[in-house]
């Protein structure tokens, strides 16, 4: 836990320093959302489409910090600095896969007020306990299933074409678990206090299955 404490506090660091990741993802959903508030030509939307509308717009987002999760690895050596070292392998997946966890949730802290100003037209107030759950446990399995896919794609030439190729397919099944599980939450009547039990246990069961999957493959990956 110590390496992989290490790498994320430096992952951290380079961030802050840097403000390359999170601010394009910000940006990026910030206005994917302005389009939808005057593509759309409806002062407000809820249910279904308001939840589609979020939890796609965030998916995308978060294929930028994806995209960008190994870059520095690739550029300046770290993978072989990493490989020299006696360290466990899947510290550095524990470590980029919490990374990513940190961005998704900076990125909504921002993305998902702007969203209920610009577009929702239920309150936020007593769904928001149910969105963070919902939101939290979709930010796991984007993070396992993203550091996956990026540290394959980081490997080719075409990563920012290969992460999404890949990334896409996998996400589907959390994508459509979300949504659902996030819709009864921003109905305009009768607007559900909690997330479907159904759904958010779908939701539950494919972050663990995605997980574990991860975290096994990652050492081999990370070997060749």
């Amino acid at each position: 836990m110590r390496t992989a404490l290490t790498i994320l506090r430096k992952d951290l660091l380079l961030e802050l320093r840097t403000l390359e990741t999170v601010p394009a993802m910000v940006l990026f959903a910030l206005t994917t959302f302005v389009l939808f508030h005057f593509g759309l030509a409806r002062p407000s939307i809820d249910g279904q489409l308001a939840a589609g509308v979020l939890v796609v717009t965030l998916l995308f987002a978060a294929l930028l910090g994806i995209n960008r999760l190994f870059v520095a690895e690739r550029e300046q050596g770290g993978f072989d600095a990493f490989l020299l070292a006696p360290v466990d392998r899947t510290t550095m997946f524990l470590a980029k896969a919490t990374g990513l966890f940190v961005f998704l949730a900076v990125l909504e802290l921002i993305a998902v007020p702007a969203f209920a100003l610009l577009l929702l037209k239920p309150s936020l107030g007593e769904p928001l306990p149910g969105l963070i759950a919902t939101l939290a446990l979709a930010n796991l399995g984007l993070s396992a299933i993203g550091t996956l896919v990026s540290g394959i794609a980081v490997h080719t030439r075409a990563r920012d074409l290969i992460g999404p190729i890949i990334g896409l397919p996998l996400l589907i099944p959390a994508l459509i678990a979300s949504s659902h599980a996030i819709a009864p939450l921003l109905r305009t009547a009768h607007a559900a206090t909690a997330p479907p039990g159904k759904w958010m246990a779908i939701l539950a069961l494919y972050d663990v299955v995605f997980a574990l999957l991860a975290y096994a493959v990652f050492d081999f990956l990370l070997e060749d």
